[in-house]
């Protein structure tokens, strides 16, 4: 089993209504050790928590409408 690192940038306020594809580049670029996902607002996903993937939730245009964080 790998060992996952947790120790990183973990929220990105600054993204906030940015395009989401743009997002997710900026956040696997500033933390490797995730896994950015686009999620459309309404969309349903687990409740789990993981430190190596971060939710971009984006409105219907796009763009990203919560402040993407680890989870």
């Amino acid at each position: 089993m790998q060992k996952i690192n947790c120790v990183s940038k973990d929220v990105w306020p600054e993204l906030v209504g940015a395009r989401g594809e743009v997002a997710e580049r900026v956040i696997e670029r500033q933390n490797p050790n995730v896994n950015a996902i686009i999620v459309r607002e309404g969309s349903f996903v687990t409740g789990d928590f993981r430190c190596d993937r971060v939710r971009v939730w984006v409105n219907s245009l796009g763009i990203v409408s919560r402040i993407p964080r680890t989870g």
